[in-house]
C-alpha cells in the first residue's frame, strides 16, 4: 500500500470516532443542500394549462402528456395541471386533437349537483337546456373526425297571449379533422333537430372552429355565399396541388410558383324531361263510325190564273220539278299507346365557368437542366412544353374561356425555404438568466453557510481551540538564534561610523529594520520550547557540548 494513503488512513485514525462521525455528517448535510438547490434551480417554470378540470379529465390529460413526452405537474387541488413554460400551446393542440378536456360538455349530471329545495322553474328550465346541450355535444364528438364541439339551443317559450309561437332553435361549433366537414354538418343538423322537440332542421346553424358556416337556413344544398367561397378555394387548392405533383418532379419544389382563380356556379339546378318512343306505339282502340243517307225530292204545282177564283170550277194540276239525293260517310278512330320516359335531374354540384392560371418558372433552373449556354428559343420551347404539362394537369379547355399563363423569371433568394437564424449564445443566456443568478446566489450561500457556520459549529461540538496565527516554524526559529560557532567578532564587532546604533557590519538598512522588529533571543528560545521541548533540549546539549570559540 502506497505511504500517502497510509498516512491518509493514519491522519483519519487520529480524529477519533466522534470526529469522524461529525465530519461525514457535514459533508452529508452539504451534499443533501447542494443536490436539492441542483434538482430545485434545474426545475422549469411550470404555466398552467386548465383549472377546474374532473378527476377524470385530469387522468385522461395526464395520460396524454405522458405519451407526447410533455412534462406536466397537478395543482395542489387536483383540479388543475400545470405545465413547463413555452409548451402551453404545444399541450393544448395535442389535448385539442384528442378532445380534451371534456369537462365543459357537462351533461345530465348536472342534475346531481342542484339541490331541489328552493329551485325555481326557471332554473330548472335553464338546467334542462343546459344538460340536453352537454349530451348532444357528447354525441356529435363520437362521431368520426369531430374532435371537439360546443352545441347551443333556444327552445319555444310558451306564453297565453301570444299569437305567433317561437320555434327552437340551435347553433352548433365543431372543430373538425378533415376535409369532409360539410357531410358531417348535414348529418349534425337531423340529429340535432331529432334530439330536441319541435325543431325543424333548417333551424340549425353549423360552423367549424375557423368561423366557415357549414350549413345554416333552409339551404340542405350549401348553396349559400360561404359556401360558394369554400367551394372556390377547395377547387383552387386541388388544381394548385395537381400543378404541384405534375412539375415538382422536374423542376423542384422551390423553382416554380403557381397561382389558380376559379369561378365556380354551385347554383342548384332542377331538369324535368319526358321523352317518347314513336317505335313503340301500339293500338290501344278503334272506333269505325258509318253513315248512309238517301232522299228524293217531287213538287206539284198549278198554274196561277182566273180559273182559281172561279166557283165550282175544278183545277188542271201539272206536275212541278223533282230531286234525289244519296250521302254514304264513313269515320275511322285509332288510339295508339305509345312509351314514354320522364327524367327530373336535380343538380346540387357545382361547375368551373372559368380557371385563370398563372405559373412563374425559375429561369436559372431551366439554364441548369439546359445547359449554361441556352439559348432564349430554347428556353422559350421548354416554357411551351410546361405550359403544356400544366394545361394537362389542369383540365384547361378553350371552349370555356380558360386563361393560362406560364413565364420564365428570375427567383429572388431567400423569399421562401430561407432557414431562421437560430438564437446566439447571448440570447440563449438570456434566456436563463434568472436561473443563472438564483443559482450563483445559493452557491454563495451555501459557502457562507459552510464556513462561518458549520465550521464554527463543529469546532464548538468537537471542544477544540481554535488554531492560534501561523508563525515562524521550529526551524526558522532555530536559524534565527545565534549558534555557538558563529565568531564572537562578527556579533560584538563595532559598527562603522555612519551606522545606526546596534546595526550589523554589512548589513543593509533594511535588514537593520528587521533585526530591530525580530524578537529577542530570549523569546525565540522559549517558542522553541512551546513548539518541541525534545528537539530544543537536543539542540541546547549540543550547544553546551560544543568548544567555545575562539575570537
Amino acid at each position: 500500500m502506497p505511504e500517502q494513503i497510509q498516512s491518509i488512513i493514519a491522519n483519519l485514525k487520529s480524529f477519533g470516532v466522534r470526529r469522524l462521525a461529525l465530519m461525514g455528517g457535514i459533508a452529508a448535510l452539504v451534499m443533501a443542500v447542494i443536490g436539492i438547490a441542483s434538482v430545485y434551480l434545474n426545475r422549469p417554470a411550470y404555466e398552467t394549462l386548465y383549472v377546474g378540470l374532473e378527476r377524470s379529465d385530469v387522468n385522461q390529460i395526464g395520460l396524454v402528456l405522458a405519451d407526447a413526452g410533455i412534462g406536466f405537474d397537478v395543482g395542489s387541488d387536483g383540479t388543475s395541471v400545470l405545465v413547463p413554460a413555452g409548451t402551453t400551446a404545444q399541450a393544448r393542440m395535442l389535448l385539442a386533437e384528442k378532445g380534451l378536456p371534456t369537462s365543459a360538455n357537462a351533461g345530465y349530471e348536472l342534475f346531481d349537483n342542484v339541490g331541489s329545495l328552493g329551485l325555481t322553474s326557471f332554473m330548472q328550465q335553464i338546467t334542462r337546456v343546459r344538460a340536453l346541450e352537454g349530451e348532444i355535444a357528447r354525441t356529435i364528438q363520437s362521431i368520426s373526425g369531430v374532435k371537439a364541439a360546443r352545441v347551443h339551443i333556444v327552445m319555444s317559450e310558451r306564453a297565453n297571449f301570444r299569437r305567433d309561437e317561437q320555434q327552437p332553435s340551435a347553433s352548433v361549433v365543431i372543430r373538425y379533422a378533415g376535409n369532409d366537414a360539410e357531410k358531417s354538418a348535414m348529418s349534425i343538423r337531423h340529429l340535432v333537430a331529432a334530439a330536441v322537440p319541435g325543431l325543424s332542421a333548417d333551424k340549425v346553424t353549423v360552423l367549424d372552429s375557423n368561423g366557415n358556416l357549414l350549413a345554416a337556413g333552409d339551404d340542405p344544398s350549401n348553396t349559400s355565399a360561404a359556401r360558394t367561397l369554400g367551394v372556390e378555394q377547395t377547387v383552387e387548392a386541388q388544381i394548385g396541388d395537381n400543378i404541384r405533383r405534375a412539375l415538382t418532379p422536374y423542376l423542384g419544389p422551390d423553382n416554380f410558383r403557381a397561382s389558380v382563380k376559379a369561378d365556380v356556379n354551385t347554383d342548384t339546378r332542377q331538369t324535368e324531361e319526358t321523352i317518347f318512343d314513336p317505335n313503340s306505339r301500339v293500338e290501344r282502340s278503334v272506333q269505325t263510325v258509318k253513315t248512309n243517307e238517301a232522299s228524293n225530292q217531287k213538287q206539284a204545282s198549278t198554274p196561277t190564273s182566273v180559273e182559281q177564283n172561279l166557283p165550282e170550277t175544278q183545277t188542271t194540276t201539272t206536275e212541278g220539278p223533282q230531286s234525289s239525293s244519296q250521302n254514304d260517310r264513313k269515320e275511322e278512330i285509332t288510339n295508339y299507346e305509345i312509351n314514354s320516359k320522364k327524367i327530373a335531374t336535380v343538380s346540387n354540384g357545382y361547375t368551373v365557368n372559368k380557371m385563370s392560371i398563372a405559373v412563374v418558372v425559375n429561369q436559372d433552373r431551366l439554364k441548369t437542366i439546359l445547359g449554361k449556354d441556352a439559348t432564349p428559343e430554347q428556353i422559350a420551347k421548354r416554357v411551351a412544353d410546361i405550359q403544356k404539362m400544366v394545361a394537362s394537369a389542369t383540365g384547361f379547355d378553350d371552349k370555356r374561356g380558360d386563361v393560362i399563363d406560364v413565364s420564365a423569371v428570375e427567383f429572388i433568394n431567400g423569399l421562401d425555404g430561407e432557414p431562421i437564424d437560430q438564437p446566439g449564445i447571448l440570447a440563449s443566456i438570456g434566456t436563463y438568466t434568472g436561473t443563472l443568478i438564483n443559482a450563483g446566489a445559493f452557491i454563495v450561500v451555501v459557502f457562507l453557510v459552510a464556513f462561518f457556520g458549520l465550521k464554527p459549529m463543529a469546532a464548538a461540538l468537537t471542544g477544540a481551540k481554535p488554531a492560534a496565527i501561523a508563525g515562524p516554524s521550529f526551524d526558522d526559529v532555530q536559524r534565527s538564534l545565534p549558534t555557538p560557532d558563529a565568531p564572537v567578532a562578527a556579533i560584538t564587532a563595532e559598527p562603522p561610523a555612519g551606522a545606526l546604533p546596534g546595526a550589523r557590519p554589512g548589513a543593509t538598512p533594511l535588514d537593520d529594520l528587521r533585526q530591530k522588529i525580530r524578537p529577542a533571543p530570549q523569546e525565540r528560545l522559549a517558542r522553541m520550547v512551546d513548539l518541541n521541548e525534545e528537539r530544543t533540549a537536543q539542540i541546547l546539549r549540543k550547544w553546551a557540548a560544543a568548544p567555545e570559540a575562539v575570537g
